[in-house]
C-alpha cells in the first residue's frame, strides 16, 4: 500500500530535496502535513450531504426516496447542500431535475435564480432539451431570471453542434425577450451606473439609492452586483448598505453572488473578509460558487489563493470533486515555474480526508516535478504511484519526456521510449507527437525525423498534430519550400487532413517568400478538403507581385459552381486599385459577372477614380 514506510520515506526524500522546510510526517500521510500556520483549521462537520447524494445516486426516484428526504436529519436542507446534489448529479439530468422539482414542490427551501440555473447547465450538457424548456418556462414563471453567465454558457454550447442550433437560436430569442420584459433588469442597471459614476461610496449615493424604492429581494441584490462586477470594492459598499437596510437581511445565495464578484486581486482582501462573516452567520461557501471563484483566481494567476480556498473547501461539508483537484494541480504545474508548495499542499489536503491519491492526482504532482527537471523526485512519485497500485501510462511517460525535451536532454528523453516498451507500455501517437516536438523545439529537426520514421516503422500513422509539429519545426528552421512539399505530400500520399492553422502558417511563409503558385497549390488543397478559403493574404501579393494571369487563377480557385462571390471579385479588384494599378483593375472588373459590375461598391469605386 501507498502509505506503507518504504514509500512514504522516497516521497519524505523527495519533498525534503524540494523544500528547505522541516516538517513532521504523520505515519497515516504520504505529503508533509499542513503547516500549523494555516488560517484555515480543519472542521468537523455532518456527512449529511453525503448521504443524500449516495440515497439519489443508488435509487431510482420515488415516493420512498421523497421520504427519506423528507426525515428529521436531512428535512432541513440548505440552498448550499441544494447546490452541492445538483452539481453532483450532472451527470444524472432526470434524477437532478427530480430533485429540483421536490424541492419546489415539498421542501422548505426556497428555489432561487442559482438553482435554476445550475439545473438548466446540466440539462443543456445532456442534452435533456425537453426538461431544458420546462425548466425554463417554470423559472420565468416563478418570477426569476437567466443571467447573463448561465445564458452564454448554455448558447455556446447549443451552438456549437448543428443538430442544436435550433435551440441555441430559440434560446437567444428568449433571453432577448426577457431583457425587454424584466422591469428589475433596468432597475438594477440604474442603481448600477448611480453607484458607477461616483469615485467613493457616500451619503450622496445613499440618499439617490433610497429615492428609488428598490424593490430589494435576492434576486435584485445578485442582479445589481453582477452589473457592477467591474467594480468590487463599490459592489461590496452596495452589499453592505442593502445588508442594513429595514427588513432586508443577506441569504446564502447573496453572501455567494457578492464573492464572485470580490474574487479578484484588487479586492481579495475583501473576498476572505466576507468568507469569514458568512461562516459567523451560519452560511457556507456552495460549490457552485466555489468552481467559479476558483477558476477566477487561476485565470488571473493568484494561485495561492486558489489553493487556500481549495484547503477551506475541503475542510468544510462541500468538497471539491477529484477532478477539481485534478484540474488545480494541472493548472499549478502549466507554468514556467511551478510553485511545489502549493502543489503538496494541494495533495496534503486532498489525502487528509482520509482518500487516498488518484492517478490524476499523482499525474498533477508528477507533472509539475517533470516541468521544472526535478526528474529523481518525480521518479519517487512513480514509485509511490504504484505501491499505490497505478501503474505508468503513456500519460505518465509522456509528461517525462516533456519535462526532459525541455531541460534539452533528448538522449534521455528518446530513452524513456524504449523503455516503456520493455516495460510493456506501448508509446501512444501523442507521446512520439510529444518527443518529435521536443527535438524541433530544440532546433534539431532532422533527429525529430528520425524519431518520425522510428514511429512510422512501428505502424502508427500521422495525425493532424503531429502534422502540424513537423511542418512547424520545419518553418522554424525557414525551410519554408521543404514545409510545404512535406505538408503536399503527407494529405495527397497519407491521407491526412492538416488543421486550418497549418494550411494558414505555410500559405504565410510561402507569400513572404513570393511563392505564389506554392501557395496557391495549398489554397487549392484546402477548398478540396472543405475548409472555408484562406483568401485574405493573397489579396494584397496579387496586388504587389502578381499578374492579371495570376489573380484570374486565384478567382478560380475561389469559384464554387459557378463564380467566385462578388466579396472576393471585389477584395481583389480594390486591393489593385488601392496599389495603383487601375487599368488591371477595370480589366478584372471586365471579366467579373455582368450583376457584379453594376454593384454599388464597384460603382463607387471607380467613380472616385
Amino acid at each position: 500500500m501507498y502509505r506503507s514506510k518504504a514509500l512514504l520515506s522516497c516521497l519524505r526524500n523527495a519533498y525534503s530535496k524540494i523544500s528547505t522546510r522541516s516538517y513532521l510526517i504523520r505515519p497515516q500521510v504520504g505529503f508533509p502535513p499542513i503547516s500549523s500556520q494555516s488560517p484555515w483549521q480543519v472542521r468537523t462537520f455532518s456527512s449529511k450531504p453525503d448521504s443524500m447524494l449516495q440515497l439519489l445516486l443508488e435509487n431510482a426516484w420515488s415516493k420512498k426516496v421523497e421520504e427519506e428526504l423528507k426525515k428529521p436529519d436531512t428535512s432541513s436542507l440548505t440552498h448550499e447542500t441544494a447546490i452541492y446534489l445538483l452539481r453532483k448529479l450532472d451527470k444524472h439530468p432526470e434524477k437532478a431535475h427530480s430533485f429540483l422539482d421536490w424541492v419546489i414542490r415539498e421542501s422548505v427551501l426556497t428555489p432561487t435564480s442559482p438553482l435554476y440555473s445550475t439545473m438548466l447547465r446540466i440539462l443543456a450538457q445532456q442534452r435533456s432539451m425537453k426538461r431544458f424548456w420546462t425548466t425554463l418556462t417554470d423559472m420565468k414563471r416563478g418570477g426569476f431570471y437567466m443571467d447573463e453567465e448561465t445564458y452564454k454558457t448554455v448558447y455556446t454550447l447549443l451552438n456549437k453542434e448543428d443538430n442544436s442550433k435550433a435551440d441555441a437560436a430559440a434560446l437567444a430569442h428568449f433571453y432577448e425577450r426577457m431583457l425587454k420584459e424584466n422591469a428589475v433588469s433596468g432597475v438594477a442597471g440604474s442603481v448600477s451606473a448611480a453607484v458607477s459614476r461616483v469615485a467613493n461610496w457616500s451619503c450622496e449615493v445613499e440618499r439617490e439609492l433610497q429615492e428609488m424604492r428598490l424593490p430589494l429581494s435576492d434576486n435584485f441584490v445578485i442582479r445589481v452586483l453582477k452589473e457592477l462586477r467591474e467594480h468590487p470594492l463599490k459592489a461590496l459598499a452596495f452589499f453592505r448598505w442593502v445588508g442594513s437596510a429595514s427588513g432586508y437581511r443577506h441569504g446564502t445565495v447573496t453572501y455567494n453572488a457578492v464573492l464572485r464578484v470580490l474574487a479578484r486581486p484588487s479586492s481579495v482582501a475583501e473576498f476572505w473578509s466576507v468568507v469569514d462573516e458568512m461562516k459567523s452567520v451560519g452560511h457556507e461557501v456552495d460549490l457552485d460558487t466555489y468552481i467559479k471563484v476558483s477558476r477566477q483566481f487561476q485565470k488571473c494567476k493568484m494561485m495561492t489563493e486558489a489553493v487556500k480556498l481549495y484547503e477551506f473547501m475541503m475542510d468544510g461539508p462541500y468538497k471539491p470533486s477529484v477532478q477539481d483537484c485534478s484540474l488545480l494541480l494541472r493548472s499549478l504545474s502549466a507554468g514556467p515555474s511551478p510553485d511545489l508548495d502549493l502543489v503538496f499542499r494541494v495533495s496534503r489536503k486532498y489525502e487528509s480526508t482520509g482518500k487516498s491519491l488518484s492517478k490524476a492526482v499523482y499525474d498533477g504532482i508528477h507533472r509539475s516535478l517533470t516541468s521544472v527537471a526535478r526528474f529523481e523526485e518525480a521518479e519517487d512519485v512513480v514509485m509511490a504511484m504504484r505501491g499505490a497500485g497505478y501503474e505508468p501510462d503513456n500519460i505518465t511517460y509522456s509528461q517525462l519526456v516533456f519535462g526532459l525535451c525541455k531541460a534539452k536532454r533528448l538522449e534521455e528523453a528518446r530513452g524513456v521510449l524504449d523503455r516503456m516498451e520493455a516495460g510493456g507500455c506501448s508509446p501512444d501517437i501523442k507521446t512520439w507527437t510529444i518527443l518529435i516536438q521536443g527535438h524541433c523545439k530544440n532546433n534539431e529537426v532532422d533527429k525529430g525525423f528520425v524519431c518520425f520514421a522510428n514511429m512510422l516503422e512501428r505502424g502508427f500513422d500521422v495525425d493532424s498534430d503531429l502534422l502540424d509539429v513537423l511542418v512547424s519545426g520545419f518553418l522554424g528552421q525557414n525551410r519554408i519550400e521543404g514545409a510545404c512539399k512535406f505538408l503536399m505530400e503527407m494529405v495527397r500520399n497519407a491521407n491526412v487532413k492538416p488543421w486550418q492553422t497549418t494550411y494558414k502558417g505555410v500559405i504565410d511563409k510561402l507569400l513572404e517568400i513570393k511563392k505564389g503558385d506554392e501557395a496557391l497549390d495549398l489554397l487549392q488543397m484546402m477548398k478540396k478538403q472543405n475548409y472555408p478559403a484562406y483568401a485574405e493574404p493573397f489579396d494584397g501579393y496579387l496586388a504587389k507581385f502578381g499578374s492579371l494571369e495570376d489573380a484570374k487563377k486565384f478567382l478560380d480557385v475561389l469559384s464554387s459552381k459557378d463564380s467566385p462571390s462578388f466579396a472576393a471579385y471585389f477584395h481583389v479588384v480594390e486591393a489593385f486599385y488601392r496599389e495603383g494599378r487601375l487599368a488591371d483593375a477595370k480589366d478584372l472588373v471586365f471579366v467579373c459577372p455582368h450583376h457584379f459590375k453594376t454593384h454599388p461598391k464597384i460603382t463607387a469605386l471607380f467613380g472616385a477614380a
